[in-house]
């Protein structure tokens, strides 16, 4: 005889309640395989991040993990409980990055659920929830919110009424990170890449990257089963066949990796992602498109008590088998550019002169 009750098919969006709070499973200790395998997915080739020697120069005690292999990390620790049964990842808000996160660190997460809504067809509704990752010391990585679209169970069943939370329209400079103990006086421009630094930019410029990046399939699902991201929608072909794509769609953070490590041509000083302050992805990613992108300098800011580092906000826009040179993105109607798969507004750090 069959039990089913000692395995779980996922929450369901009749499931999810406002206030709910989500204690996450399976905390992960990250190692150096971890780096040397995010660097082998996406390529990314910041200097902080790659060399012990840089990172020390800066003050720090040996390289930080990659700031978004921290993003998919936490991401994937909620998986589980809160996207298992999505249907597309919709978009970000007041993400803030904590402490710097080294090999030897182990993560873990919990979520509160924030609103709800159904959607009309009342076969799926949207979640949004503010997911938080630590350390072992219980200090702050990670604080965000995120809203997915999931199905229901039973299209009948009855939910609760709407409440959609309101999400700041973006991070304040005041409140990004800065790791303690960081000096950039000694920052090598040479071995980072560039010589550009944070005064030699200008709101309204734009940057395109230049390259383009193949997706794999096997790419895409290495990822997702390296940060244990169990969303159906990523991992299972078969299941795919059955959605209105008629096949599994890229995980959306792959798509966020390749656009950071492709705007290393432009932006190779821009050492941390300190802030998401809002993002979306506009259309589904498959394995076999090629990804490029472009960025727009938002703004500048200087930060409090800091000569040394000042924060850039940038509006990254990917796209799917379309080289930048000519900005896709949005129409003087409002609507994006067929090819445009990602639009993300963040918050860089840059060493100043």
């Amino acid at each position: 005889m069959t039990n089913k009750s000692k395995t779980s098919t996922g929450n369901f969006f009749e499931d999810f309640r406002v206030g709910q709070e989500i204690r996450h499973a399976t905390p992960r200790t990250l190692t150096e395989a971890d780096a040397a395998l995010n660097i082998g997915l996406y390529g990314s080739r910041f200097a902080i991040n790659s060399s012990d020697a840089f990172a020390r120069s800066l003050g720090l005690p040996r390289a930080p993990l990659d700031d978004l292999m921290v993003f998919h990390v936490v991401i994937g620790k909620t998986v589980p409980d809160i996207s298992l049964n999505a249907v597309a990842n919709l978009g970000y808000a007041e993400f803030v990055w904590g402490v710097p996160v080294y090999p030897g660190d182990t993560l873990s997460a919990h979520s509160k659920v924030l609103g709800l809504r159904e959607n009309s067809n009342r076969t799926s509704g949207v979640v949004w929830v503010r997911s938080t990752g630590l350390n072992q010391r219980g200090e702050m990585v990670l604080d965000y919110v995120r809203w997915v679209m999931v199905h229901k169970r039973d299209p009948e069943a009855v939910v609760t009424a709407p409440s959609v939370p309101k999400t700041a329209a973006s991070v304040a400079p005041s409140s990004l990170v800065v790791p303690a103990g960081l000096s950039l006086a000694a920052y090598d421009d040479v071995a980072a890449g560039s010589s550009h630094r944070w005064e030699d930019y200008e709101a309204g410029e734009r940057i395109d990257h230049v390259s383009g990046m193949t997706l794999e399939d096997s790419d895409h699902m290495f990822s997702t089963r390296l940060y244990q991201n169990t969303a159906r929608v990523h991992f299972d072909a078969f299941a795919g066949k059955d959605t209105r794509f008629g096949r599994r769609l890229a995980y959306g953070g792959h798509v966020i990796s390749l656009a950071r490590a492709l705007s290393f041509n432009g932006l190779a000083n821009g050492f941390r992602v300190a802030a998401i302050n809002a993002g979306s992805h506009v259309a589904p990613t498959f394995g076999g498109d090629t990804i490029y992108a472009w960025s727009e300098v938002l703004e500048k800011a200087p930060l409090p008590g800091r000569s040394d580092v000042g924060a850039l906000r940038v509006r990254s826009i990917a796209a799917k088998d379309c080289p930048c040179g000519e900005w896709p993105g949005k129409g003087p109607d409002g609507k994006y550019h067929p090819a445009v798969v990602l639009d993300l507004d963040y918050w860089l750090l840059m060493p100043r002169r």
